[in-house]
């Protein structure tokens, strides 16, 4: 009869163990919160190693520009390469990174975001002006030309 008493006690509590070894905090809560994100102006310093990291940061990218309603007036979304994703942009890896390309330029077209690339970085990786795809504009430091953006032209920094 104790054991028939105690069996409920003994599953409610083992559960409740169980539930906090798996999430010791809970879980995260979610109010589904209708946050409206005001359009800004935003710098990316991108040096990326890899495609697959310079495809998340489109991605990045892309998401933010559709948040804040691909607004041309109040938004302006500013990528500075001076990595090694700067041969993906290079005229001789067309066809290599043809689909990748195809993105980052179709991302341009509305003038809210804009490609930039480090003359010096890209000198590094063995290219000229001349070598890089027309949708790119070269300036002549990544990293003074994201100062120049963050205190001149109040642009808010991401990485």
């Amino acid at each position: 009869m104790r054991t028939l008493i105690l069996f409920p006690f003994l599953l409610i509590w083992s559960l409740a163990l169980q539930a906090e070894n798996n999430a010791p905090w809970g879980t995260a809560a979610d109010n589904q919160l209708d946050i409206e994100y005001a359009p800004h102006k935003v710098v990316y310093d991108v040096s990326v190693d890899s495609r697959g990291r310079f495809e998340r940061v489109l991605d990045r990218v892309s998401y933010l520009n559709n948040l804040y309603g691909a607004d041309p007036f109040d938004a302006s979304i500013i990528l500075v390469l001076h990595g090694d994703e700067i041969p993906f942009f290079a005229l001789e890896n067309r066809t290599q990174y043809h689909e990748l390309m195809r993105r980052a330029q179709s991302l341009t077209v509305g003038g809210i975001i804009q490609v930039r690339m480090c003359r010096i970085a890209a000198r590094g990786h063995g290219y000229a002006p001349k070598d890089i795809h027309g949708f790119v504009q070269m300036v002549p430091m990544a990293d003074a030309e994201i100062v120049r953006l963050q205190r001149e032209e109040g642009y808010a920094y991401m990485r």
